[in-house]
């Protein structure tokens, strides 16, 4: 006779482990495996926006590098609108040259991702409140049991942050200040540094979703 279910014992649980990157960016380990290979480049020859370059690391709670993290994106476009169909806004256009997802791995030797695509534009949310422009991003990594989200801001977009439901809903300024990213020019491309803090002083704020 089958025993029931509260006999049974729990599946031992592991991290992500060293493998993460052969199943899901097997390129950067080295491998070619899949006819498309998902990457990091969110835009394509005739992409309506500004182009930016987001870059940064991800540190652990010792303030070292996380040389093995992958990380996801996706953001809506220049005119507000996410390439899916479970976007329902009735403003703006879908740019078709827009894929609006992306996917990095920190280089093993610098700890850095980078993301190549374009600065979003303000997203309608829920009960008709407006969003400030902004990235999605999914982390995980060897020691991270459960993938984590957050969100990027930008820092030249002041007057939309203070408008913005989620971030007008993080009281203090200092918990505020670790998802805004401030742009620099380099090599004449605007680069928005975004380092994502696990755990510790200046740690990211993470959301359950």
């Amino acid at each position: 006779m089958t025993q029931p279910l509260s006999y049974l014992k729990e599946t031992a649980s592991q991290t992500a482990g060293p493998y993460v990157h052969i199943g899901l960016s097997p390129h950067q380990a080295g491998f070619d495996i899949f006819q498309t290979n998902f990457d990091n480049i969110l835009v394509g020859a005739t992409t309506s926006g500004i182009p930016i370059l987001i870059e940064g690391r991800v540190i652990d709670g010792s303030g070292h590098p996380v040389r093995d993290a992958l990380l996801e994106i996706w953001q809506a476009n220049a005119d507000g609108r996410y390439n899916h169909p479970g976007d329902r806004q009735k403003t703006g256009t879908v740019d078709k040259d827009f894929r609006g997802w992306g996917r990095a791995c920190t280089d093993f030797d610098s700890g850095i991702y980078r993301f190549t695509t374009i600065k979003p534009g303000s997203v309608l949310g829920r009960e008709g409140r407006r969003m400030a422009p902004h990235v999605n991003f999914w982390i995980v990594s060897r020691g991270i049991n459960t993938g984590l989200n957050t969100r990027m801001y930008f820092a030249d977009e002041q007057a939309a942050n203070a408008a913005d439901p989620i971030l007008s809903g993080i009281e203090l300024k200092k918990r505020r200040d670790t998802l805004i990213a401030v742009p620099t020019l380099k090599d004449g491309k605007t680069v928005y540094t975004f380092d994502i803090v696990l755990q510790g002083d200046g740690e990211t704020v993470f959301f359950d979703i």
